[in-house]
């Protein structure tokens, strides 16, 4: 079966100090997939390699069976950065409009419509983002990473600096976009929240030292979380 992402031997180097060293991974379609570590560990670098954002020093990247970089594929891709790329001085509508008409988006306003509802902000698509809460922004950045119509999504610490009853929303649409076949990579250090990833991978100092489903790792490594799978790997 075809891997949506596939990654070989991918490594990266800044200076002397290595970020990712020879990561290995197989992401299936429909698969919710979790990069999961401490700040520092790799998974940014590892997100930003798969966009192309940045370039390993060695390995490969295969992205719906195509190699990486490639415009054509980037296309299908939403992303969702670890900081806002919302313009504050714009109203919200008016940041969707932009981003959509860099993604080339068709039948533009009636996406714009349907991104709000799912996420919620309907109510306040004229309001300037300057005015919003955090929470609203997170949203607002979901929303623009599913504009597209992506058959991936790939979130950079998406729950970072949210309310909890807006992780449990976030979470809510996670499962119904993989339910619909889209395929969704995440990193996060949350331990607690990874549990609701299919499978997820353990990194630290740029290495992937465990991975599987979280409970699965949770029986192998006789632990009572995924923090003590994580610290009882050496």
């Amino acid at each position: 079966m075809e891997k949506e992402i596939l990654t070989k031997g991918l490594t990266k180097k800044f200076g002397n100090f290595l970020a990712v060293d020879n990561l290995n991974l197989e992401i299936e379609r429909g698969e919710i997939f979790g990069l999961l570590g401490p700040n520092g560990g790799g998974k940014t670098t590892t997100i930003r390699m798969i966009l192309g954002i940045l370039k390993p020093q060695k390995g490969e990247i295969f992205v719906l069976g195509k190699k990486m970089p490639n415009l054509e594929v980037l296309s299908k891709i939403g992303y969702m950065p670890q900081e806002s790329a919302l313009y504050e001085d714009l109203t919200l509508i008016e940041n969707l409009s932009l981003f959509g008409k860099i993604y080339d988006v068709l039948n533009l306003k009636e996406k714009i419509e349907e991104v709000l509802k799912f996420v919620g902000l309907e109510n306040w698509k004229n309001e300037l983002v300057l005015n919003l809460s955090g929470g609203m922004k997170k949203r607002a950045s979901f929303a623009i990473a599913l504009l597209p119509d992506p058959e991936i999504l790939i979130l950079d610490e998406p729950t970072v600096g949210i309310d909890p009853p807006l992780i449990i929303s976030f979470w809510d649409y996670f499962k119904k976009l993989s339910q619909k076949g889209i395929t969704i990579l995440l990193t996060t250090h949350n331990m607690e929240e990874a549990m609701n990833c299919q499978r997820v991978g353990l990194m630290r100092e740029g290495k992937l030292i465990a991975l599987g489903p979280p409970k699965k790792l949770i029986e192998e490594f006789k632990a009572n979380s995924l923090l003590e799978v994580f610290l009882k790997i050496k």
